[in-house]
C-alpha cells in the first residue's frame, strides 16, 4: 500500500493532473441535482478535484476531508478554510448536514469490506434526507483497458476489490441509501506505458506484488520486454455510482 503522506508531493503530476481532475469534477457535477448547495468530499487527496467541485457550480459550498496530513494539508491551500482533517469511518459532523457527499477514489484503499461499510454508513449519516451520495466504484476494474501491459498484470495474485459496484450498493441499501444512477468519466492522462508501470511496481502500487520480493521483479522483467516502453496505453474510464438518501429536505433548505 502506497503511503500517501510521501505520495503527495508528486500524487498530482503521477495521474493525471488537471485534466484528469476536471474530468472527475464534471462527471460527479453532472450528478448533483440542481438544488445542491453543500457538498462534502470524502478522501480530497491534495484539493485537486474538490477546487474544481467548488468552482464548478455557482453557490456550492464544498468542504474537503482528508486523512493523510500531507495531503489535507496541498488542499487546505487550494480551499483555505474548507479542509478537514478525519477518518472517512467516523466523520465530524452532524446528522443531515450536506446535501450531498461525493469519494472519488477512495473506497477501493479502505483495508477491509468493514471499513468500506463504515465509509458508507458516515456518508449516509451526514447526508440530509432526499441527499446525494457519488462514489467511484470498480476502480481496478477500470485500469485494465486490453492493453499487453494487462495481458501480463492478469497472472498477478488476485487482491479483494473494496469499491466493487455490488459490494457497495449492497453496503449502501444496508445503510438506507437507494441506487439513483451511473456515471463514467476518463482517466485523462493516465494511460499506462510499461516503463511506468514497472515504477509503480516498483514503489508499492500493486498490493499483491511487494517491492523487493521475488514475484514482483518477474513481473518486472515481463513488463520491461514489451515493445515501447515509453509510450501510453489508452486512459482508463472510471465508473461513479449514485444513491439517494430518502426523504425530503427540511423546508427552506
Amino acid at each position: 500500500m502506497l503511503d500517501y503522506d510521501e505520495e503527495a508531493a508528486r500524487y498530482d503530476a503521477s495521474r493525471g493532473g488537471e485534466p484528469r481532475a476536471a474530468a472527475a469534477a464534471e462527471a460527479v457535477l453532472a450528478l448533483l441535482p440542481d438544488g445542491t448547495r453543500t457538498l462534502l468530499d470524502l478522501g480530497c487527496g491534495t484539493g485537486i478535484v474538490t477546487r474544481r467541485l467548488a468552482a464548478g457550480r455557482a453557490g456550492l459550498r464544498v468542504t474537503g476531508v482528508d486523512l493523510a496530513a500531507a495531503m489535507a494539508r496541498q488542499a487546505a491551500l487550494r480551499l483555505p478554510g474548507a479542509v478537514v482533517r478525519a477518518d472517512s469511518r467516523r466523520l465530524p459532523f452532524r446528522d443531515g448536514e450536506f446535501d450531498a457527499v461525493s469519494s472519488v477514489w477512495l473506497l477501493h484503499l479502505a483495508p477491509t469490506d468493514a471499513d468500506v461499510r463504515a465509509i458508507v454508513a458516515e456518508c449516509a449519516r451526514v447526508l440530509r434526507p432526499g441527499g446525494t451520495y457519488v462514489t467511484t466504484v470498480d476502480k481496478a476494474a477500470s485500469h485494465n483497458v486490453g492493453s499487453d501491459i494487462d495481458a501480463v498484470l492478469a497472472a498477478r495474485p488476485p487482491s479483494a476489490a473494496r469499491d466493487a459496484a455490488t459490494l457497495v450498493a449492497s453496503h449502501a441499501v444496508d445503510c438506507g441509501l437507494l441506487p439513483a444512477g451511473r456515471g463514467r468519466f476518463p482517466g485523462r492522462g493516465q494511460g499506462r506505458s510499461p516503463r511506468r508501470t514497472v515504477a509503480d511496481l516498483r514503489r508499492g502500487w500493486f498490493v499483491t506484488l511487494p517491492p523487493g520480493e521475488p514475484i514482483a521483479e518477474t513481473f518486472a522483467a515481463r513488463l520491461a520486454a514489451l515493445p515501447d516502453q515509453d509510450r501510453p496505453r489508452p486512459d482508463p474510464c472510471f465508473t461513479l455510482a449514485v444513491f439517494e438518501k430518502p426523504g425530503r429536505a427540511p423546508e427552506g433548505a
